[in-house]
């Protein structure tokens, strides 16, 4: 196994990853779906509607419980599900947020191209990301 294949395994071993099926229904119960795929993406394959978009260079501060800078929202109970185009980046992502104290934070199996290939609801893209 490659060195990166064990970074992935160890960091989603501490995460429930969800389904686009199972995100889209926590989505609507109030979780949290943070989009921190880049902006080329984001433009020209959609993005989810209700979903926030925070830069990945941006994300812990965003979304640490104790950051100052974080959204206004974001508390260590919150449900955050991150997603990135095909689900890797969104699991480590995903795990540096747990290490930080969000609890419930985990990630998209598959991603937004997962999402979108469910039929799930997708808007037009180029959204600016959270300053």
């Amino acid at each position: 196994m490659s060195a990166i294949d064990s970074f992935l395994e160890q960091a989603r071993s501490g995460l429930a990853r969800v389904d686009a099926a199972r995100a889209r229904e926590l989505q609507k119960a109030g979780a949290l779906l943070v989009d921190i795929r880049p902006f080329a993406n984001r433009q020209a394959e959609g993005e989810i509607p209700g979903a926030v978009v925070v830069e990945r260079i941006h994300l812990e501060w965003r979304l640490a419980p104790d950051s100052e800078w974080r959204l206004p929202s974001v508390t260590p109970e919150s449900t955050v599900i991150v997603l990135c185009n095909e689900g890797y980046s969104s699991s480590l992502a995903a795990a540096d947020l747990q290490r930080l104290g969000l609890r419930n934070a985990t990630d998209l199996e598959g991603g937004f191209r997962a999402w979108a290939a469910a039929g799930l609801p997708v808007q037009t893209g180029g959204s600016p990301a959270v300053p």
